[in-house]
This record gives C-alpha cells, structure tokens and sequence, in this order.
C-alpha cells in the first residue's frame, strides 16, 4: 500500500483550521483532579478567535474535572487524519457569554446550553499544542502549534 505524499506544515494549518471550523464534535479527555481517573465524553464545539468553546452540564464529571483551568486533551478525526490538541481550561457561566457567542454556539451545534433546564456552564479551551497527521509519513513535523503558536 502506497502512502498519500505527505502534506506540508502550511496545508496541515489549513486542514486543522477547517477541520476546527467545521466539525461540529471534539473527543474530550480529563482527568479527575484527586484520583487522576481519566474521563472521555464527545461535546460540541465552537471555534472562536482561536480557542474552542465547549457546553456541558455545570454539575457533570467533565465540568469538575475542568474546573480551575486543568490541563484538557482533546480530539478530532480518526486514526488516520488526527487532531490532537492539549490546552487549558477557563469556566465561563453562561450568563457571561455574549449573545452573537451564544447564538453562533447553538446555530453550529444545534444545541443551546442557555436554554436548558440545569444549570450549564462553558469552557473555553485555549490550545498550547496541536498535533496534525494521517500517516506515519506525516509523524514527523506532526506538531503544528507550540506554546500557542503556529508552527512556521
């Protein structure tokens, strides 16, 4: 089996950049903050001004074991066409979130946290690296952000 010619860093940027734009589900991995027990769950996400804004349930595993800015991992694609990122976490109530925030949120997702009858909260997720491959051929320059920055 033949490999696809692997993609430049500027096409991996493009195709990350879409991806995040256009999937409307994120893979989620937390960790509990006294057990360290790992969580995973599948949100919906927005993705704004370079972060991505998640919803969930304020009472819920993920939103305790993102509280006070935790290290999150999240996930789009599968195994062959992976983005993995690691960021940190900020609880923004959703009474704080502006409405055009809100309304793009839900018009993405067809969801809208602030119309639910428990309490939601969201987070906004500020990545600090993101990885981008398809094939072992791509592993190498695999990491497209770092410290918050664009690879170049």
């Amino acid at each position: 089996m033949s490999l696809p010619e692997a993609r430049t860093l500027d096409q991996r940027k493009h195709d990350t950049l879409q991806r995040l734009t256009d999937d409307v589900d994120v893979w989620v991995a937390t960790a509990d903050p006294g057990s360290a027990e790992p969580y995973l769950i599948p949100l919906s996400f927005l993705w704004e001004d370079g972060t991505l804004l998640l919803g969930t349930d304020a009472a819920s595993r993920t939103a305790r074991n993102l509280a006070g800015g935790r290290t999150v991992h999240l996930s789009l694609g599968h195994t062959r066409d992976v983005i993995m990122i690691t960021g940190t976490a900020e609880a923004v109530p959703a009474a704080d979130i502006p409405a055009p925030t809100g309304d793009a949120f839900a018009v993405k997702t067809g969801f809208d946290p602030r119309e639910q009858t428990t309490p939601y909260v969201y987070f906004r997720i500020r990545p600090g690296r993101i990885m981008a491959w398809r094939e072992v051929n791509e592993l190498k320059g695999r990491v497209i952000m770092r410290d918050g920055r664009w690879a170049e």
